[in-house]
């Protein structure tokens, strides 16, 4: 798929609005309407390294997962990913999201994102689908939310769909095992 971009003026400081961005978990909360089953693929969701699985909703689309990890993190000004998904994760999938400082302490956000199908089927696929119009109208529905998200002093909850959990299941922190202590049960004394 062709580069897809979408941009928008938020009224907010450019330093706000990246730090609400660095975290990949936020994400979702903005972009749940086309983005779903998000899933961290590690503890830490802030900076580079940080990443998720979704999955896109679109028609037509019978392998819809994709992975994302945020290989560079240029603050205030730039976060760029990678990933790949689709049939057996061969499409690549590259993005990039920038931030330039507007009059009157607003912040343009510019969102891109394109895919590379290396097969034939699999670009006649996206291309049947119709994918770069819907993929489109969700980026620049998900900056909408992101604004609304800002203005409206809700950056702390993640949207409709809830905490994001982290793939793989809970770790030893969330489940209540201290590290270097042991439990009670059992002992004699």
């Amino acid at each position: 798929m062709d580069p897809v971009t979408a941009s928008l003026v938020i009224q907010h400081p450019q330093e706000r609005v990246f730090a609400y961005l660095a975290d990949i978990a936020n994400h979702a909360g903005i972009l749940d309407h086309r983005f779903v089953d998000w899933h961290l693929t590690r503890e830490d969701s802030i900076g580079v390294g940080a990443g998720a699985r979704f999955k896109i909703r679109l028609p037509f689309n019978r392998f819809s997962y994709f992975d994302v990890t945020l290989v560079d993190v240029e603050s205030p000004h730039r976060i760029a990913y990678v990933g790949r998904g689709g049939k057996y994760d061969r499409t690549p999938m590259l993005g990039e999201i920038t931030l330039r400082p507007e009059s009157g302490g607003a912040c343009r956000v510019t969102w891109r994102v394109e895919t590379e199908p290396g097969l034939p089927s699999d670009r006649l696929a996206e291309a049947v689908g119709g994918q770069r119009g819907r993929v489109r109208r969700g980026l620049q529905r998900g900056l909408h939310r992101l604004r609304a998200a800002l203005e409206d002093g809700v950056e702390g909850r993640r949207g409709s769909t809830g905490p994001v959990g982290v793939a793989g299941g809970p770790r030893k922190p969330a489940s209540g095992f201290r590290l270097g202590t042991q439990p009670d049960a059992g002992r004699l004394d």
